[in-house]
């Protein structure tokens, strides 16, 4: 078991319950577990030591909810100034064409710029699988988390209800209630994880009630539930969401979800705008939880997240960047950034401070996901997932008056260190386990095949829109 101190460090940022913070201390860390931490800490001599002179501490941020494969599909000028509903039936003729390695190299590069954004922890919903490619996607995502060192939530998704069934997704893109349960219970059997510092652990995600048969949800809460797996899916984003489950099953979303057996404390929604203050009350009893939004719900026009009733209503709420293709970047920081202006705006300047945003995107987001045991603070016992900034940079320079919203206040997403289980993952601002140029290289020409490709079975003119955009 190896070890590693960082001390003498400009501040440690706890996020503990007391939101104690220690000037000039350190952390000594065994294995992937703190000992200790504080300023007056006895330990034994480190196999590793990282002087943080200068550099103030942070634990891990949590992200709640992403589509890694989105990746590929950022910046798309044709799918930019539209809804929710448009944008998607958009948006899937490019993603039918993904193939395995696509996934991975999409989900290389999410997590990588997850990773340097101070995301130690994170939380994806992998739904789409084309027609005629390999079923066995999501495991091209574990692979990447893998190599790249980051803790990792992989959430099982579907889609069955497809456009000849009244549903929103094109029939390519969704799989049959049979094959769609027994490749969940694959996944679950092959990857999930419950024990103490786990690095994967996995979830039961079908994508929405308007993508997803009544019968595939029952019977996914079943799955979920036998085999002791949290459950996540979309809900109430939008006002066309709430008309289509009212128009198609004369209810509302929570409603549908009550009948479907997706409530309780084992249950986290993304987004959950909609809720009126009855359903709010509601989830605060019985324990869900919800996956915030913000860059994704304004870009799309969705709505803003009523995040101080959810609060009071004792509602478990947690940070989640959402797709590349609706945020169009997977920084943690500047989503933390985003939220607090968000919420001044929509709520009053003092309704949620940023150390309290540094809160949701720690602490907050480890209870959504069931996983506050292990992460979400400093705290000795718990996991070594922390990152750090170094103060001693430019665009910190006449900010260092309140180390704990620093971040969050300046919005800088680079870090200099992130380190998940006492393992350096991030090292002056750069990926240790990536090459970043060559990912980056082929990153990109792998999504200039997938975007060709679907222009090739549509009649739009891919190379008038590439000219249009340069």
């Amino acid at each position: 078991m190896t070890s590693l101190l960082i001390k003498n460090c400009r501040n440690i940022i706890t996020m503990d319950e007391k939101r104690r913070r220690f000037p000039g201390g350190s952390i000594y860390i065994e294995g992937q577990e703190i000992k200790a931490i504080g300023t007056d800490i006895s330990f034994e001599t480190a196999d590793k030591v990282i002087d943080g002179r200068g550099k103030i501490v942070y634990p891990g941020l949590v992200n709640t909810h992403h589509h890694l494969y989105q990746t590929f599909t950022r910046n798309i000028p044709w799918a930019q100034d539209c809804e929710l509903f448009d944008w998607l039936t958009t948006l899937y003729d490019i993603w039918r064409h993904l193939k395995p390695e696509d996934v991975y190299l999409s989900a290389m590069v999410g997590l990588g710029e997850l990773l340097k954004s101070g995301c130690t922890t994170a939380a994806d919903h992998f739904y789409v699988f084309p027609n005629g490619v390999s079923g066995e996607l999501i495991d091209e995502e574990i692979r990447a988390a893998q190599e790249l060192g980051i803790r990792f939530f992989p959430t099982r998704g579907s889609m069955s209800l497809g456009r000849s069934r009244g549903g929103l997704p094109p029939d390519e893109v969704v799989q049959s209630e049979d094959i769609i349960l027994r490749d969940t219970r694959r996944v679950i059997e092959s990857y999930h994880d419950p024990s103490r510092f786990s690095m994967v652990r996995v979830g039961v995600a079908p994508c929405s009630p308007f993508s997803v048969s009544k019968e595939l949800l029952t019977e996914s809460a079943a799955l979920a539930r036998s085999y002791g797996v949290r459950m996540h899916t979309h809900l109430a984003e939008t006002k066309d969401e709430e008309d289509f489950c009212r128009e198609k099953l004369g209810l509302r979303p929570l409603q549908f979800m009550e009948e479907t057996g997706w409530t309780g404390e084992d249950v986290w929604y993304a987004h959950g705008i909609w809720f009126n203050d009855e359903e709010i009350m509601k989830m605060g009893s019985c324990g869900c939880g919800v996956a915030h939004c913000p860059s994704s719900n304004m870009k799309l026009s969705s709505g803003t997240f009523p995040i101080i009733k959810m609060l009071k209503s004792g509602v478990k709420v947690g940070l989640g960047v959402d797709g590349s293709a609706s945020n169009d970047t997977s920084s943690m920081l500047l989503e933390a950034k985003v939220m607090n202006l968000l919420h001044k705006l929509q709520h009053g300047s003092t309704a949620l401070s940023a150390e309290d945003c540094l809160s949701i995107a720690t602490r907050g987001s480890s209870k959504v996901l069931g996983w506050e045991d292990d992460i979400g603070s400093l705290e000795t016992g718990k996991a070594a997932d922390m990152f750090m900034i170094d103060s001693t940079r430019l665009e910190f320079a006449g900010a260092l008056f309140d180390d704990a919203s620093l971040p969050i206040i300046t919005g800088t997403s680079q870090v200099h260190t992130t380190i998940v289980g006492g393992k350096v993952v991030v090292a002056e601002g750069r990926l240790v386990n990536a090459d970043e140029e060559h990912l980056a290289m082929k990153a990109q020409a792998a999504a200039c095949r997938v975007v060709e490709t679907a222009m090739k079975h549509t009649k739009v003119n891919y190379k008038k829109l590439r000219a249009k955009s340069n």
